[in-house]
């Protein structure tokens, strides 16, 4: 396999379930024989879109994946950010013509649900590095 260039987006916030998605990705990425070449924590997904576009505009990234874990408060917050970020996260990909990989979890998901889903981090290394090959990058 191709030695994939990837970078890694991490949102901060819930970092007690995105640390773990990020170990997850970092031990796929190893097992896949990819690299993690550039990481970036930003505060929470509200700010995931504007370093996945940095890492994009470098010519030594592949692809990039993005992680993060929005948990339901009192209010519909989370379905907004979770909207906006994945559409404008999409829309990057598109623009670059790059995979970019959604790890992101949520909207409507309590803490517990959130820790059950830290397998994503795997799952969308593996998503970018089909879309890579399918694509023959």
């Amino acid at each position: 396999m191709k030695a994939y260039k990837i970078g890694m987006v991490v949102a901060e916030f819930n970092y007690e379930v995105t640390s773990l998605m990020m170990e997850r990705a970092k031990a796929e990425a190893e097992f896949l024989g990819v690299k993690l070449t550039k990481t970036i924590k930003v505060p929470g997904v509200f700010e995931v879109p504007m370093a996945t576009k940095k890492l994009l505009e470098q010519d030594d990234i592949d692809a990039v994946i993005t992680l993060g874990a929005v948990i339901t408060g009192e209010t519909k917050h989370d379905e907004v950010v979770v909207a906006q970020a994945s559409r404008k996260i999409m829309d990057l990909g598109l623009e670059y013509g790059k995979p970019v990989g959604f790890g992101i979890n949520g909207p409507g998901m309590t803490e517990l649900q959130a820790m059950d889903r830290i397998e994503k981090g795997r799952d969308v290394v593996d998503a970018v590095v089909k879309m890579l090959q399918r694509l023959d990058f």
